[in-house]
């Protein structure tokens, strides 16, 4: 259940919509997998660690979970979280942040516009797609725990650094 403070109010970091856009396009894989997924997932782990950051982590391919990690500090709720962020980008094919902000700039309900519940859908940063290269949407990398604007650098970072190890990022 959403915190009533936490409702549409300008919290995404100074993000636009069209920066967002952009993102998506420069954070493309050239292929994904289940050896994809954990490599994503491992560094997502490998990086929070080593900040003492502790947020819940998944990899899916679609709706499939294919790396889980609950660090400490996080419990049933960010699973529910995560979930609800699952929905918005298998919706929309955008990241969760992304549709929060498009919210915010369009001045819409967005709940009312997709016809869907609040409850199931969460329009908060941390939901990010993992899109192949000519084929589109094939997996989601979920970050929740943080503050959302940092759940979704967090993911941000975590894709960039796996694009910069297969080499196709400098």
């Amino acid at each position: 259940m959403a915190d009533e403070n936490d409702k549409i109010n300008g919290t995404t970091g100074g993000f636009s919509s069209a920066g967002l856009k952009a993102e998506e396009a420069a954070l493309v894989l050239p292929a994904f997998d289940v050896a994809a997924a954990l490599e994503i997932g491992q560094i997502a782990f490998e990086i929070a660690t080593s900040r003492g950051i502790n947020p819940a982590i998944e990899v899916r391919i679609g709706e499939w979970v294919v790396f889980h990690a609950s660090l400490p500090g996080t419990d049933t709720t960010n699973d529910w979280w995560m979930g609800r962020k699952a929905r918005v980008v298998l919706l929309t094919g955008h990241s969760s942040m992304h549709e929060r902000v498009l919210a915010e700039e369009t001045n819409i309900d967005w709940f009312a516009k997709h016809g869907v519940e609040e409850e199931q859908y969460a329009i908060h940063g941390g939901g990010l797609p993992i899109n192949i290269g000519g084929k589109g949407l094939a997996g989601i990398l979920l970050i929740s725990g943080l503050p959302q604007v940092q759940d979704h650098l967090l993911g941000v970072e975590v894709l960039t650094e796996y694009l910069a190890r297969k080499g196709e990022m400098a």
